[in-house]
């Protein structure tokens, strides 16, 4: 198992990065496979958890079209699914972007997950807990420093 890098959440940009992933994502609900992929992309914004972004070829779980939609400033407009595997629902759980901003472009049609609604999600071998807070969607690893979005007072990871 490959570490990695250590990485302060105040020191990602914005306005925010898109990476491509190196590991391997993984989601899992009910002890099936939802999604997984070695074509992930990241988003990095400052203040945040990365955001995991997998192609849609490579999520398995019937994804239902859910009600709302949200406007992010950078990547535009988000629309909602729920993820339906294993005999469980999970609601309002994934999202994408279908025609996103032009910096953002590569992930257009990708899924992320919350990973709180989620049984599990990794990065590489580690299993992520979900950024604090209902509305951010970040996973974090264990090589994040700082304090994100949604964590209240001072609190660290």
């Amino acid at each position: 198992m490959t570490a990695l890098p250590v990485e302060n959440v105040q020191d990602y940009p914005r306005p925010p990065a898109l990476q491509p992933v190196p590991q391997r994502l993984l989601v899992r609900l009910r002890g099936e496979t939802v999604a997984e992929t070695r074509n992930g992309y990241r988003v990095l914004e400052t203040h945040h958890a990365p955001t995991y972004y997998i192609p849609p070829e490579d999520v398995t779980a019937r994804l239902v079209p859910a009600q709302g939609r949200s406007l992010c400033e950078w990547k535009g407009v988000a629309r909602y699914f729920d993820v339906v595997s294993g005999g469980a629902t999970a609601r309002r759980a994934a999202w994408a972007y279908d025609d996103p901003t032009p910096d953002f472009r590569p992930i257009a049609g990708h899924l992320a997950f919350y990973a709180g609604l989620m049984e599990a999600c990794f990065v590489g071998d580690e299993r992520v807990i979900p950024q604090p807070g209902d509305f951010y969607g970040g996973w974090v690893t264990a090589n994040l420093t700082g304090v994100p979005k949604g964590a209240r007072g001072t609190e660290h990871w």
